[in-house]
């Protein structure tokens, strides 16, 4: 059996790696001409996420590249501490969530995946796909044609691939919020090392960790309106924080953004396969960033889809049994996450009230007991 796999970013290299694992080939498609590797800024692989790839052996050269980052401490945009909370639970040999650049994690996935043998064409982006029953073609905008047993897209939030597959699937939703990111050097930021500091400010969310070597890894959340794009981001998020008790403006105004991206997150899709064609991670149920669990999703996607291809009759069944263990999980996810966003997005009457409930609800989320469904998923093949 050949699976042809549609995109190359994080989902497609570990989905690529989890089939052959169970004696399925697989070739990976990217739309692109080139990698990625200096795409994006950074973002969180959550505990349960990195117990999955540990099952394929592919978890230490990631830790390698990441800082340990396993608690989060919550505080208003007056500087009041508002509470704790566990960014992940430990596995059983001490690993805790980490953060990485994402051309790090990309870059050291990829070629883990190149190592094993998979091949990786790039410039092939999807335009159609044919599924003739007893197998699936792909047709690329460059003329070009793949021809396998399964079609699984990891092609993303805007996935061509659901598109095809249904065209009536829901449309990305936008969360209300942009996203930005940046690393400074010798920023002067004191702090734990280990910690995610996350702000709620008055007019934006402000969140930022200090590693070890001393550069301050920070992200902003700012609510906008899509597509009100200015020609230079950086004095509008320094305004949106200047009257918040902490140094985001300053950090902003001193450092360089490096991102800037609208936040979108899918509502239920309701096909996620139909013949020889699955969508998996993005694709099927992106979550906003704000529950950090998007890559980590995408990832358990990855061993259970090969498990299910491994222990079922067919690929019907294997998807129909995919399907029925991913789905709850992933919209639990996706709307927990959305839950934060909107908070991040509150207006002065809601922030008001935020600020004084949200310490009642750390309490009682502050025992790693209560987030155990989201962290405690085992993965396995």
């Amino acid at each position: 059996m050949k699976a042809l796999i549609i995109g190359c970013g994080i989902g497609g290299p570990v989905t690529a790696m989890a089939l052959r694992e169970v004696g399925i080939d697989a070739e990976i498609f990217e739309a692109y001409g080139q990698g990625a590797e200096d795409v994006g800024s950074f973002l969180n692989i959550a505990s349960n996420g990195l117990a999955a790839l540990r099952v394929l052996g592919a978890h230490r050269k990631v830790l390698a590249t990441a800082i340990p980052t396993p608690r989060m401490v919550m505080w208003s945009g007056s500087g009041k501490r508002l509470g704790e909370v566990a960014n992940g639970l430990r596995l059983d040999d001490g690993t805790v969530s980490h953060t990485v650049l994402r051309s790090d994690l990309y870059r050291t996935i990829r070629d883990e995946a190149a190592q094993r043998g998979i091949p990786i064409s790039y410039g092939k982006r999807l335009i159609s796909y044919d599924d003739r029953g007893t197998d699936v073609v792909a047709r690329f905008e460059d003329g070009t044609e793949a021809t396998g047993d399964l079609l699984i897209a990891c092609d993303g939030v805007h996935s061509r691939t659901r598109q095809l597959l249904d065209p009536q699937a829901p449309a990305p939703r936008y969360s209300g919020l942009y996203s930005f990111g940046g690393i400074v050097k010798d920023a002067g930021v004191t702090g734990e090392p280990g910690v995610y500091n996350m702000v709620f400010g008055k007019r934006a969310f402000f969140g930022y960790s200090v590693a070890e070597s001393g550069e301050t890894w920070w992200f902003a959340n700012l609510p906008r309106r899509l597509g009100d794009v200015p020609a230079d981001w950086k004095p509008v998020l320094v305004k949106a924080f200047e009257n918040d008790a902490n140094f985001s403006a300053e950090l902003i105004a001193n450092g360089d953004v490096e991102l800037a991206l609208p936040v979108h997150d899918l509502p239920p899709v309701p096909v996620w396969h139909r013949g020889r064609v699955l969508l998996t991670g993005d694709a099927a149920h992106a979550t906003s960033p704000s529950s950090g669990q998007g890559a980590s999703l995408a990832i358990e996607d990855a061993i259970v889809l090969a498990r299910c291809l491994r222990d079922s009759g067919d690929h019907r069944q294997a998807f129909e049994r995919f399907e029925a263990e991913r789905r709850p999980r992933v919209e639990r996810v996706v709307a927990y996450s959305r839950t934060i966003s909107n908070s991040k997005a509150a207006g002065p009457v809601a922030r008001v009230f935020r600020d004084l409930m949200l310490p009642i609800f750390l309490k009682k989320s502050a025992s790693q007991e209560s987030l155990a469904w989201m962290y405690r998923y085992q993965a396995s093949l």
